[in-house]
């Protein structure tokens, strides 16, 4: 049995491989939009050297010495340097009950091993853009999250392993260790990129724990809960839409909302200030 040629004419085969490029063209810049429209609007510095930027506290987490209870408290802020205009970095913090500091927990990839715990403010700027609070959780849920906070990052499976894009990476992190903690329930905002990699899995549950999603690779996917609604990930990059919140999410710019539903009531507070 052999195949028979393609009976199509020529110019035609060339005219359907022709829209075909024309498609994955304005696929291409419909996802860079946003990161372009970040580049020039955004005000985001990527040609400063990362020694001479802001690390300062934002003074959003309580002081420990104001706050006895325990804390767990999740932020994202805009990625260092060119990278910020696609995606935001990710990490934890948590203070026991009693506690006289704040354990910060992320993953860098300038250091051997990316994965690091460490005694710290929690709301510093991460090189110079400041950070935005997503999860604020306190007192007895906190105390039962921060020994499951700890066994994962602990358990953390690319401790030695870093990939900017599409993962494993610092939102990869977030994202693993959120998963392992039913109690945090938190949803990371569309701009987390890398936080979609599940590594050799197909399928898994949301960060949120609210919904379930499909991963590539962390090149393409899919996901659908109740917490992050209906996002479609492409080349790393995600879109979708928000029905509870009323917002669409759109690659670079993040998530444009008429209501914040998931908002943690904390914001910048007084008792802070030194």
């Amino acid at each position: 049995m052999t195949f028979k040629e393609s009976t199509l004419p020529k110019h035609t085969i060339t005219r359907r491989l022709f829209r075909w490029a024309l498609r994955s063209l304005v696929l291409l810049l419909a996802l860079l939009a946003g990161p372009l429209m970040m580049a020039a609007c955004s005000g985001i510095q990527s040609q400063q050297n990362w020694y001479d930027t802001d690390r300062s506290s934002a003074k959003i987490a309580p002081l420990p010495s104001a706050a006895e209870e325990a804390i767990v408290q999740v932020y994202h802020a805009r990625a260092f340097g060119w990278r910020g205009y696609f995606a935001v970095h990710t990490w934890l913090a948590t203070k026991e009950k009693g506690a006289n500091s704040y354990w910060v927990h992320d993953v860098t990839g300038w250091r051997q091993r990316t994965m690091r715990s460490y005694a710290a403010e929690p709301d510093t700027a991460w090189y110079g853009n400041p950070p935005t609070l997503i999860a604020d959780i306190r007192g007895s849920q906190a105390e039962v999250a921060i020994p499951k906070i700890l066994a994962a990052v602990e358990a953390y499976p690319y401790a030695d392993r870093y990939q900017a894009w599409p993962g494993p990476n610092s939102n990869t992190f977030t994202s693993w260790v959120i998963r392992q903690v039913p109690e945090l329930s938190v949803a990371l905002p569309n701009t987390a990129i890398g936080k979609d990699y599940l590594g050799p899995r197909l399928v898994a549950t949301t960060p949120s724990n609210s919904g379930l999603q499909l991963s590539l690779l962390g090149y393409a996917g899919v996901l659908a809960s109740v917490r992050e609604g209906i996002e479609l990930n492409l080349l790393g990059l995600s879109l979708g839409v928000d029905p509870i919140a009323l917002g669409i999410k759109l690659p670079g710019i993040g998530e444009l909302s008429l209501l914040e539903p998931w908002q943690p009531d904390s914001t910048t507070n007084t008792a802070t200030a030194e």
